[in-house]
Protein backbone atom coordinates (compact mmCIF):
# COMPACT_ATOMS: atom_id res chain seq x y z
CA UNK A 1 0.00 0.00 0.00
CA UNK A 2 1.16 3.36 -1.15
CA UNK A 3 0.36 6.06 1.21
CA UNK A 4 0.62 9.85 0.18
CA UNK A 5 -0.33 12.54 2.88
CA UNK A 6 -0.45 16.01 2.09
CA UNK A 7 0.73 18.89 4.24
CA UNK A 8 -2.60 19.57 6.28
CA UNK A 9 -2.44 15.64 7.53
CA UNK A 10 1.39 15.43 8.36
CA UNK A 11 1.25 18.71 10.70
CA UNK A 12 -1.90 17.15 12.45
CA UNK A 13 -0.11 15.54 15.13
CA UNK A 14 1.20 19.20 15.94
CA UNK A 15 -1.97 20.98 15.99
CA UNK A 16 -4.02 21.46 19.30
CA UNK A 17 -5.22 18.18 20.71
CA UNK A 18 -7.85 19.29 23.21
CA UNK A 19 -10.23 18.99 20.38
CA UNK A 20 -11.27 15.49 20.27
CA UNK A 21 -11.66 15.19 16.60
CA UNK A 22 -8.04 16.74 16.37
CA UNK A 23 -6.83 14.32 18.84
CA UNK A 24 -8.14 11.44 17.28
CA UNK A 25 -6.65 12.33 13.48
CA UNK A 26 -3.42 12.81 15.06
CA UNK A 27 -3.30 9.16 16.69
CA UNK A 28 -4.38 7.55 13.27
CA UNK A 29 -1.78 9.38 11.77
CA UNK A 30 1.20 8.29 13.79
CA UNK A 31 -0.82 4.86 13.80
CA UNK A 32 0.08 4.61 10.14
CA UNK A 33 3.56 5.97 10.34
CA UNK A 34 4.04 3.66 12.86
CA UNK A 35 3.17 1.24 10.10
CA UNK A 36 5.50 2.71 7.61
CA UNK A 37 7.88 2.10 9.58
CA UNK A 38 7.12 -1.34 10.68
CA UNK A 39 7.32 -1.60 6.81
CA UNK A 40 3.94 -2.83 6.61
CA UNK A 41 3.35 0.23 3.81
CA UNK A 42 4.98 2.89 2.05
CA UNK A 43 4.98 6.36 2.38
CA UNK A 44 5.06 8.64 -0.77
CA UNK A 45 6.01 12.18 -1.10
CA UNK A 46 6.18 15.09 -3.62
CA UNK A 47 8.55 17.65 -4.46
CA UNK A 48 5.73 20.06 -3.85
CA UNK A 49 5.44 18.67 -0.59
CA UNK A 50 9.40 18.94 0.17
CA UNK A 51 8.50 22.29 -0.65
CA UNK A 52 5.60 23.48 1.98
CA UNK A 53 7.69 21.61 4.77
CA UNK A 54 10.60 23.97 3.78
CA UNK A 55 8.83 27.07 4.20
CA UNK A 56 7.21 26.49 7.83
CA UNK A 57 8.55 29.02 10.13
CA UNK A 58 8.89 27.17 13.22
CA UNK A 59 11.84 25.59 13.19
CA UNK A 60 11.53 22.27 15.53
CA UNK A 61 8.07 21.56 13.59
CA UNK A 62 9.89 22.31 10.16
CA UNK A 63 12.80 19.43 11.58
CA UNK A 64 9.98 17.04 12.93
CA UNK A 65 8.11 17.35 9.31
CA UNK A 66 11.15 16.55 7.68
CA UNK A 67 11.70 13.42 9.46
CA UNK A 68 8.36 12.11 9.21
CA UNK A 69 8.83 13.47 5.46
CA UNK A 70 12.47 11.21 4.95
CA UNK A 71 10.53 8.00 6.10
CA UNK A 72 8.87 8.36 2.17
CA UNK A 73 10.23 5.53 -0.10
CA UNK A 74 9.40 7.67 -3.16
CA UNK A 75 10.03 11.44 -3.93
CA UNK A 76 7.63 12.05 -6.97
CA UNK A 77 9.15 14.86 -9.52
CA UNK A 78 6.32 17.34 -10.86
CA UNK A 79 6.92 16.35 -14.94
CA UNK A 80 4.41 18.07 -17.29
CA UNK A 81 2.22 15.14 -17.22
CA UNK A 82 1.49 16.09 -13.37
CA UNK A 83 1.43 19.60 -14.16
CA UNK A 84 -1.02 19.53 -16.61
CA UNK A 85 -2.69 16.80 -14.56
CA UNK A 86 -3.40 19.82 -11.45
CA UNK A 87 -4.13 22.26 -13.90
CA UNK A 88 -7.07 19.95 -14.69
CA UNK A 89 -8.00 20.05 -10.97
CA UNK A 90 -7.97 23.32 -10.35
CA UNK A 91 -10.11 24.08 -13.33
CA UNK A 92 -12.75 22.05 -10.63
CA UNK A 93 -11.82 24.36 -7.77
CA UNK A 94 -9.12 22.87 -5.92
CA UNK A 95 -6.26 24.60 -4.87
CA UNK A 96 -3.34 24.93 -6.53
CA UNK A 97 -1.04 22.79 -3.74
CA UNK A 98 -3.85 20.52 -2.89
CA UNK A 99 -4.14 20.05 -6.74
CA UNK A 100 -0.39 19.34 -7.13
CA UNK A 101 -0.86 16.84 -4.55
CA UNK A 102 -3.86 15.33 -6.47
CA UNK A 103 -1.91 14.76 -9.12
CA UNK A 104 1.13 13.49 -7.52
CA UNK A 105 -0.75 10.91 -5.62
CA UNK A 106 -2.68 9.74 -8.63
CA UNK A 107 -0.08 9.13 -10.57
CA UNK A 108 2.43 7.54 -7.81
CA UNK A 109 -0.05 6.07 -4.65
CA UNK A 110 -2.68 3.76 -3.42
CA UNK A 111 -4.40 6.56 -1.30
CA UNK A 112 -4.26 9.90 -0.82
CA UNK A 113 -4.75 11.31 2.86
CA UNK A 114 -6.21 14.71 4.10
CA UNK A 115 -7.90 16.48 7.10
CA UNK A 116 -9.01 19.53 5.31
CA UNK A 117 -12.78 18.79 4.72
CA UNK A 118 -13.06 21.34 1.78
CA UNK A 119 -10.41 19.44 -0.06
CA UNK A 120 -12.19 15.94 0.07
CA UNK A 121 -15.88 17.66 -0.62
CA UNK A 122 -14.26 19.22 -3.79
CA UNK A 123 -12.51 16.39 -4.67
CA UNK A 124 -15.56 14.08 -4.58
CA UNK A 125 -17.39 16.15 -7.34
CA UNK A 126 -14.52 15.05 -9.92
CA UNK A 127 -15.81 11.99 -11.62
CA UNK A 128 -12.78 11.14 -13.75
CA UNK A 129 -10.58 10.64 -10.36
CA UNK A 130 -7.64 7.74 -10.39
CA UNK A 131 -7.11 8.20 -6.28
CA UNK A 132 -9.13 7.54 -3.12
CA UNK A 133 -8.80 10.88 -0.81
CA UNK A 134 -9.63 9.96 2.47
CA UNK A 135 -9.00 11.29 5.82
CA UNK A 136 -6.75 9.16 8.02
CA UNK A 137 -9.20 8.37 10.46
CA UNK A 138 -11.89 7.21 8.62
CA UNK A 139 -9.84 5.63 6.22
CA UNK A 140 -7.76 3.63 8.46
CA UNK A 141 -10.80 2.21 10.63
CA UNK A 142 -11.51 1.37 7.14
CA UNK A 143 -7.74 -0.99 6.56
CA UNK A 144 -7.59 -2.10 10.02
CA UNK A 145 -8.87 -5.57 10.82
Amino acid sequence: MKIYMDNCCLNRPFDDQSNLRVHLEAEAIKTILTLVEQQKWNLVSSKVLKFEISKIVDESRRKELMAIESLASEIIQINPLIATRANEFERFGVQSFDALHLACSEQHADVLLTVDDKFIKKVAGISQLNITVYNPLVWLSEVLP
